[in-house]
Formats: C-alpha cells, sequence, structure tokens
C-alpha cells in the first residue's frame, strides 16, 4: 500500500466516481490523537505490502475544502482523525479517533 495525498477537489470527485475500492485517512498535524493514529497507521500499512487498494491521506487543515469535499460526497460528519472506506460513490465504513485501525478497516473491502 502507498500513500497518495489529496490536494484538490477533482481527485476527491475521482475517488467518488471510482468503482473500485479507496481508504481515505483524513490527518490534523495540528491534533495529537490524529498524530498517533497516523504512526501507527503507518506502521500497519508496512505490513501488508501485498494490499493493492489506494490508500489517500487529506491533511484537514491546510486541505479544508478537500477535507469538507469527503465528507460531503460520501455523507459523513467531518471528524479528524478519520478512517473511510469506499466504493462506488459511497461510504461503505468509517472510524473516527482511538476507534481508527487498518485491520478493522480492511475488514470491509471484500
Amino acid at each position: 500500500m502507498n500513500w497518495i495525498t489529496i490536494n484538490s477537489e477533482e481527485e476527491v470527485q475521482n475517488i467518488y466516481k471510482s468503482d473500485n475500492y479507496a481508504i481515505i485517512y483524513k490527518h490534523s498535524p495540528r491534533c495529537m490523537t490524529s498524530l498517533m493514529a497516523y504512526r501507527q497507521l503507518k506502521s500497519d500499512v508496512s505490513t501488508v505490502p501485498d494490499v493493492e487498494i489506494p490508500l489517500y491521506i487529506v491533511d484537514v487543515i491546510k486541505n479544508r475544502k478537500e477535507s469538507m469535499a469527503i465528507a460531503n460526497n460520501f455523507n459523513v460528519e467531518h471528524e479528524s482523525p478519520q478512517i473511510l472506506v469506499v466504493k462506488n460513490g459511497q461510504c461503505l465504513y468509517d472510524a473516527s479517533h482511538e476507534a481508527v485501525s487498518l485491520k478493522a478497516t480492511l475488514e470491509h473491502v471484500h
């Protein structure tokens, strides 16, 4: 799995329109809980290098418009940290704060 940074609302639209699974992690560099979740996710990602699902990251401070577009498009409440599994314009799973876990997230990808 490789981290892909979301830097535009067009990228959010492309994810929304895709019929493939994607994981989106919303991250705040100002939040200690978010930093801890990000550190854990980075560690977990290194243990599953063969998983080929795109893993997107968006900085909710620097890329506020994109972060809000994710919340609006996928009809989820904006939170940070937050992880989502999306496909076909729908959010199939989301978790936030201490519940952010790659293992739990991957259980929602079939």
